[in-house]
């Protein structure tokens, strides 16, 4: 175990996209850890990361020609993997290779959502982990929001005790669409927003749903149903649209995935008594930018969490120009008007608190409140709805041939 009293961790990121960044503004939120290393096959991305580490104070950083000169580097204690999905599974496969070998002393590995792209890919992420003997950690960044940690506290704490277990969570998370074209691509993605986007609600709901201090596994997965649909980028101009800002890789004419699901989700608690999750995700929504709803209900009691009912709000009149940018939320479709104004969106989304969560977690040797094994289960969750989708008939659970199950636009044209 390591001496946790007196040595920061020490991480490397494999990655160097949106998301890396938004876990760089997590990570100064966070005590007793360094920036020692990053990975990405672009070098230019891969400078500027290690440069936005030195200058947050999270350093030293060093960018790294490739994932096994980080790896034996004695650098780092701690990978992040932060990369595209389709490229995960061979990050993994690195680090289990570089720690069976005896060329690094890493002490855990923690992995961006999703897991992988289906359940095979996610079952051997999970697999190679453990082989390994690394502690892992499944960076679920909703589960550890302040609203959705505080809000759980209160209910099962305050309502349950007389009111009963909560029986219903529903989650949606929709925006105007991926930064990225890889998010956009069947293939490489692993599917549309089901997969991008409702794994967050997914899990965030079976989280809300489950007792504290009890394992996840409490709840047995029941039946799953889903709709998906192709509702805007599909249309003409807009899949010419996309096909300009993405490139011609991206075609949403010939090669689409759903840009709109809707998922529910049946489970029995230890009793037997039904509990339902209720999920929507989109890329088709244009408001004030990125919203996350979030609620859990019960017989005599309701929570609810809005991300854009922000306390902070900017009025910017037409007079007012400037360019396009994110500076007030993600996926920001507006300059002008009564604008939501998100102050600290690392520490909203949870991102803070999650990183802080898995420092903890990898120092004291500790194992993290989402793990792998929870990323498996979600991916066995997204692939009955898949499934649900594709037959249009309800997935009983659990079903025959999930672990090589693809979803229509992950497979091969």
């Amino acid at each position: 175990m390591p001496n946790a009293s007196v040595n920061p961790l020490r991480i490397g990121i494999i990655g160097s996209g949106f998301i890396a960044h938004f876990h760089l503004q997590g990570f100064l939120g966070v005590r007793h850890v360094e920036i020692r290393g990053v990975y990405s096959p672009t070098p230019a991305n891969r400078d500027a990361l290690a440069l936005a580490a030195d200058k947050a104070g999270l350093g030293p950083c060093r960018a790294y020609a490739t994932v096994e000169d980080m790896l034996v580097s004695g650098e780092v204690d701690a990978i992040w993997i932060l990369s595209p999905n389709d490229t995960r599974l061979e990050h993994m496969r690195a680090i289990h290779a570089a720690v069976r070998d005896g060329k690094t002393a890493l002490l855990g590995v923690a992995c961006e959502k999703p897991l992988a792209r289906n359940v095979a890919e996610a079952r051997e992420m999970l697999r190679l982990v453990e082989d390994a003997g690394l502690n892992h950690g499944y960076l679920e960044n909703q589960v550890f929001a302040p609203a959705v940690q505080r809000g759980k506290e209160i209910v099962w704490r305050r309502a349950v005790p007389s009111g009963g277990r909560p029986y219903l969570a529903r989650a949606t998370e929709e925006h105007s669409g991926p930064h990225k074209p890889w998010f956009w691509q069947g293939e490489t993605q692993g599917g549309g927003v089901l997969l991008d986007m409702m794994c967050h609600s997914v899990e965030v709901a079976r989280y809300l749903l489950t007792e504290p201090g009890a394992p996840r596994e409490s709840l047995r997965p029941v039946s799953a149903n889903a709709t998906i649909a192709h509702l805007k980028w599909t249309r003409p101009e807009y899949a010419e649209r996309l096909r300009q800002t993405m490139g011609d890789d991206v075609d949403y004419i010939r090669r689409p995935a759903e840009d709109f699901a809707r998922g529910t989700v049946l489970l029995e608690d230890e009793r037997g008594d039904t509990v339902v999750i209720e999920t929507t995700t989109s890329w088709a929504y244009v408001g004030a930018g990125l919203r996350v709803q979030i609620e859990l209900l019960g017989a005599e009691y309701a929570m609810e969490f809005s991300s854009l009912n922000t306390g902070l709000k900017v009025f910017l009149s037409r007079n007012v120009g400037g360019g396009e940018g994110e500076d007030l939320v993600e996926k920001q479709n507006a300059e002008q008007g009564l604008m939501p104004v998100i102050d600290d969106e690392a520490a909203l989304y949870g991102y803070t608190h999650e990183d802080r969560h898995m420092v903890q977690a990898f120092r004291n040797g500790e194992r993290p409140m989402e793990t792998f094994h929870d990323g498996v289960a979600v991916m066995e969750l997204l692939m009955a709805l898949y499934r649900s989708a594709e037959t249009g008939n309800t997935v009983r659970l659990p079903a025959e041939n999930l672990e090589t199950y693809i979803p229509v636009p992950a497979r091969p044209a």
